[in-house]
């Protein structure tokens, strides 16, 4: 099935020479102008992922990126941050709004495309069926939804695909940058940072439900998934 692309940008020439990328790519967009335009295009159906501008008139793009998370419709969409501020303190602001990535402008459309792929690859890709439980918490991955002692927990995609991953390879360290390469991908440029700021929302994720405890840090090593102490 075609993916579709909701563009969140107020540059018109920036949203046509995008959309016109996606096209070639095989994939299909709609143009929001600012964020009001881009909640009812949301309504009227939901994308496969959302290409949101940081700076944008009215709501900015990181309140809508807090806000989209927040939402039952658009909690698990993947979001990519398009934005002129390259420094480590907002892309940091951005992973902490919910981003899952980022492109800093100016960019050519190849690399934005391959941001696009490896971001659908980490969030729609196929994940083996059945139920893992550990330490009260039940993953199911044909359902893609995770229980913490029988609640329904409401969890972003890349600390649900972090947490799937630590849970089936539970016991063990492994170093920020072999989490990189297991949950974000190898051929992904990602700071090792970015592993923090998603440890820390995955901890926050499970804290309500007496859980955060799980995910463990392993001083000069990295993390673990554990349920010892």
């Amino acid at each position: 099935m075609q993916k579709h692309i909701l563009i969140v940008e107020d540059e018109p020439a920036i949203g046509e020479m995008v959309a016109f990328a996606l096209r070639k790519a095989g994939m299909d967009s709609t143009h929001a102008l600012d964020a009001r335009t881009a909640q009812n295009a949301i309504m009227e159906r939901v994308p496969d992922l959302i290409l949101l501008d940081w700076m944008l008139p009215g709501m900015s793009g990181i309140d809508l990126a807090r806000r989209l998370r927040k939402e039952d419709l658009t909690r698990e969409v993947p979001i990519i941050m398009l934005t002129a501020r390259g420094e480590e303190t907002d892309r940091v602001s951005g992973l902490d709004a919910g981003v899952d990535d980022y492109v800093v402008k100016p960019f050519s459309t190849r690399e934005l495309l391959a941001r696009i792929k490896a971001v659908m690859r980490r969030t729609h890709g196929d994940e083996a069926d059945g139920v893992i439980e550990l330490g009260g918490i039940t993953i199911d991955s044909a359902a893609h939804r995770v229980f913490a002692n029988g609640q329904t927990v409401q969890i972003g995609p890349t600390e649900y695909r972090l947490l799937h991953f630590f849970m089936t390879h539970a016991e063990r360290v492994y170093s920020r940058s072999q989490l990189l390469d297991h949950v974000w991908g190898g051929s992904v440029y990602v700071e090792e940072r970015t592993v923090d700021v998603h440890i820390r929302r995955l901890r926050k994720t499970l804290e309500p439900f007496h859980s955060d405890g799980l995910v463990q840090t392993v001083r000069g090593a990295g993390y673990r998934f554990s349920t010892s102490l």
